[in-house]
């Protein structure tokens, strides 16, 4: 099993469909009860935490394709 602590920062406000982090995205404390929201760059409409799963995941496999160091 490989175990790499991936950086949350980002991860809801980070199109997971087309990568940029639009001026549509909940940003900030104020915009932690946005559950919904739809991306301005590519229209695509996100689940806030589903979204930041999609993300986190995204960087944990690249992590593994390039190779994690230490292991």
């Amino acid at each position: 099993m490989v175990f790499a602590e991936v950086n949350e920062a980002f991860s809801t406000q980070s199109c997971s469909c087309c990568g940029t982090i639009p001026p549509s995205s909940p940003k900030g404390r104020a915009a932690l009860g946005i559950r919904q929201w739809t991306c301005s760059n590519c229209d695509t409409e996100h689940n806030r935490d589903t979204n930041a799963a999609r993300n986190i995941a995204r960087t944990g496999l690249r992590a593994l394709e390039v190779g994690i160091s230490g292991l």
